[in-house]
């Protein structure tokens, strides 16, 4: 096994433990924090707003990388604040403090995210780097899928929200474990790429798909508003809530391997066609009943795999690895600005008109495809 995909596998199984953690707390926050009192439009505007700042920093944590090399400083900020903030959620007495706590960890991601998907575009320069950001997502999204099922278990056995919190503190801690093993391995893993000369209409490419990305993620409904939807109407009973989210983690952990491998092959056109497939998950979970959303959570898992495996491939296919912790820190900063918008305009929609804000996320979602064809274009 080269060096190269030992990084990516280590880094793979730093991420598999902290998104166990990560999105185990996710499977329920948006529940959560409408049993500590919060409403529609409070659940779309924390996660809208935790969201955008976990993207917004992105853009300093980006340049600090490329200025300093920093990677490892970084990440291990990051982490960390996993370490403490979601667990933290079992002390947690009212939706204010548990609001602070969600976006304290999406600060800590916001930081980390940039030197680790320039780690993985360095590294995965001689695989492909549809398979290799595959790889690293499907180690990642096994870890989010099994986050929700062990916090689904607690609650199965009668256990509180703040019981599945305080167990997520174990995956947490492993996963800043094997960051001290990956970062002793590889000390600098930018070396594992040579520099290629820059392509002189890389910009101009970039500033579309930029546009792109950020409408596909303005119309993506994101999880703690779908929870407290099949809370509300009780749509399915509290305990399965966290299990419909592994569904769509578990076909989002399948579909990543297999739209990078695809794209390594076909390029953009993969993109497109998975964006238009998952364009149809929100009137499948926001009008039917348990068996339509165990089929939009499928569509909304494809969707999930496509933005966290081929956006990030395709941004080191287009950009020198000089200015990739930039480019990294701009794309996520737009994505979450516009994930923060779109997902607290449909937290308000939610409340005056449910066929309203379904027509909003589908319509951004499609709107997204003739803008990333022209990116394929240029």
């Amino acid at each position: 096994m080269n060096s190269a995909l030992k990084l990516v596998i280590i880094l793979g199984i730093v991420s598999f433990f902290s998104d166990i953690t990560v999105e185990g707390a996710k499977s329920v926050s948006g529940a959560f924090l409408g049993l500590l009192g919060a409403n529609a439009a409070l659940v779309g505007l924390i996660s809208g707003f935790g969201e955008f700042v976990g993207y917004a920093l992105r853009l300093f944590s980006g340049y600090f990388v490329d200025k300093t090399g920093r990677y490892w400083l970084c990440t291990f900020f990051g982490y960390g604040c996993n370490l403490i903030g979601t667990p933290l959620l079992a002390l947690a007495g009212n939706w204010k403090l548990a609001a602070f706590l969600l976006v304290l960890e999406r600060i800590g991601k916001a930081v980390r995210t940039p030197a680790r998907d320039a780690m993985l575009s360095h590294a995965t320069h001689s695989m492909g780097r549809g398979f290799g950001f595959g790889l690293h997502q499907t180690f990642d999204q096994l870890g989010a899928m099994l986050g929700p099922i062990i916090v689904t278990i607690v609650l199965f056995f009668k256990g509180s929200y703040q019981n599945g919190f305080a167990i997520l503190f174990i995956p947490a801690l492993i996963s800043v474990i094997a960051l001290v093993i990956a970062s002793r391995t590889y000390p600098e893993p930018q070396q594992l790429e040579l520099s290629v000369p820059e392509e002189t209409r890389a910009n101009i490419k970039f500033w579309v798909y930029l546009l792109a990305s950020a409408s596909l993620a303005a119309g993506y409904a994101d999880f703690p508003l779908i929870a407290y939807h099949l809370q509300k109407h009780a749509v399915v009973s509290s305990a399965f809530i966290p299990l419909s989210y592994a569904v769509g983690l578990g076909v989002s952990s399948i579909s990543v391997l297999l739209l990078g491998k695809l794209y390594d092959h076909y390029g953009y056109v993969t993109l497109i066609i998975s964006t238009f497939i998952a364009a149809f998950f929100a009137p499948l979970i926001f009008l039917g009943g348990p068996v339509m959303v165990f089929l939009g959570m499928i569509l909304w898992g494809i969707g999930t795999g496509a933005q966290s495996s081929l956006l990030k491939a395709i941004i080191g296919d287009i950009i020198p690895k000089e200015k990739r912790g930039r480019a990294y820190g701009i794309y996520n900063t737009a994505f979450g600005f516009a994930w923060f918008l779109g997902s607290a305009f449909m937290g308000f929609l939610y409340d005056i008109s449910l066929p309203w804000m379904i027509i909003f996320c589908m319509f951004l979602q499609v709107l997204s495809l003739p803008i990333f064809f022209v990116a394929k274009k240029k």
